[in-house]
């Protein structure tokens, strides 16, 4: 019997009669609820198999929208913000010109609007509010402390006033006073200072530094630029009542290298507000000074996963190889009836002039980076998880002859329903089930989610009531 078992322990322990997928089962569970998750990073990823992995998109060149042809703008108009307001989408940009000839500034530079009802047509509305070489008539909203790079929000917080609505943060130096200043308005064109004083002056300022109410969170965050070491880098703080700041901390990127980065274009993601996306501009001081913006996400809005590719490269249409002439605008918004795309806005044409340009690109909706398949195949596997909901809706573009299924397994990986197979193109595709048990009933219930996919791309999905 001795000689028996020890000829049998072998086979018994053989990795071929281990089972397959060995998964510790875990007490703590991610509670997702019925919140929308983008394949941005690997928060909720405990593997990948197969030919499955993350890839980064980039969003597609559309028309000019802004031309900078008045006398108070010029060839470094630049530091553009657009958001939806109602109605309207909103621009905020610094109006400033160089002078190739006696190689000076063309006049002072001012904080330029303009509005828009498509996204696509701008307006740049006679303000009368201050005067440019002797007239009132043109679109210049704020002239003082912080025209260099005013970047301008509209406050969501409930417990905002009425004549602080609109925020704005910019740097400013007089007598000294170096640092970033805030300002408020009722109506998103008269504007005043919110503090007399800086605010925040650890670190560089000269990039476009922002700020925003973040409903997730239920505090406002900044972000600015510093140096370290030599190198351009990205700081940011908190605060509740956008006076009083926390100490700044730089923003972390796992194993990314150090590079020089300029502006950040920080926002939430409006459809899945625990994300925070970013586009901070990468700038090659030796390489003619050029710029190129990169794709970031990040959960906690300091740590945060930074690709490396640039997702506009200078190929782009044209006049983005030149000193500082790619850089993304901060705003990231739908456009009325495109509600499968996004629009984001980058500029050409800086310093070459006589104008520089702002253009238009799109994003699939949710498209910034996808879980993608070859056609041999491959799968994600979440962490546990629970969600809320009797349904599972995917935004996802299946391959000829590819598909998409989704199967939910208890923790230590048994089975408990699985998917039809999805094999078209939709941004919202709720999924029928082939087998096991109604989802409704796993609701509340640590499980973990299986994506199979043949190529295919998956951009985010979501659990529905």
């Amino acid at each position: 019997m001795t000689r028996l078992l020890s000829c049998l322990l072998p086979l018994l322990l053989a990795p071929s009669l281990v089972a397959a997928e060995p998964l510790v089962k875990e007490t703590q569970a991610i509670p997702i609820g019925t919140r929308l998750e983008l394949m941005v990073d690997d928060f909720l990823q405990e593997r990948l198999e197969g030919e499955a992995a993350l890839r980064l998109h980039k969003p597609q060149p559309q028309e000019v929208v802004l031309v900078t042809d008045k006398p108070w703008e010029g060839n470094t108009s630049a530091y553009y913000t657009v958001f939806r307001d109602d109605d309207r989408l909103r621009m905020y940009y610094r109006g400033s010109h160089f002078d190739e000839a006696t190689k000076k500034s063309g006049h002072r530079e001012v904080t330029c609007y303009a509005e828009s009802r498509d996204g696509i047509h701008w307006d740049k509305p006679e303000l009368g509010l201050f005067e440019f070489e002797g007239s009132k008539q043109n679109n210049i909203v704020w002239d003082g402390i912080g025209t260099h790079c005013f970047a301008v929000f509209k406050d969501t917080n409930p417990a905002c006033e009425i004549d602080a609505r609109y925020k704005a943060i910019s740097r400013g130096r007089p007598q000294g006073k170096r640092g970033l200043y805030v300002f408020k308005s009722p109506d998103a064109i008269h504007w005043s200072l919110l503090a007399e004083q800086p605010v925040i002056t650890t670190g560089a300022f000269d990039s476009q530094n922002l700020a925003f109410w973040d409903p997730h969170r239920g505090e406002y965050r900044e972000y600015h630029r510093t140096f370290v070491n030599g190198v351009r880098a990205i700081m940011t703080s908190t605060s509740d009542d956008f006076v009083n700041w926390t100490k700044p901390v730089l923003l972390q990127y796992g194993d990314a290298p150090d590079q020089h980065l300029y502006t950040n274009a920080v926002s939430v993601y409006g459809r899945a507000p625990q994300i925070m996306i970013g586009f901070p501009t990468r700038y090659l001081p030796q390489e003619g000074q050029r710029v190129e913006p990169q794709f970031m996400s990040s959960r906690d809005g300091q740590t945060f996963h930074r690709w490396l590719e640039p997702i506009i490269p200078e190929t782009a249409p044209q006049d983005r190889s030149g000193n500082r002439s790619n850089y993304m605008a901060w705003g990231v918004v739908a456009l009325p009836g495109q509600d499968e795309e996004l629009s984001v806005y980058a500029t050409e044409a800086y310093y070459t002039g006589p104008d520089s340009r702002l253009r238009r690109f799109t994003y699939r909706v949710d498209g910034f980076v996808s879980l993608a398949a070859t056609k041999q195949g491959g799968e994600w596997l979440s962490k546990p998880l629970t969600f809320a909901g009797s349904q599972l809706v995917i935004n996802g573009k299946v391959g000829a002859g590819g598909s998409i299924r989704a199967r939910l397994q208890s923790v230590d990986g048994q089975p408990l329903a699985t998917s039809d197979r999805f094999t078209g193109d939709a941004t919202a595709q709720t999924l029928t089930w082939a087998s096991g048990k109604p989802i409704a009933e796993l609701a509340g219930q640590a499980v973990r989610l299986r994506f199979l996919l043949d190529d295919a791309q998956l951009f985010s999905f979501q659990f529905t009531r």
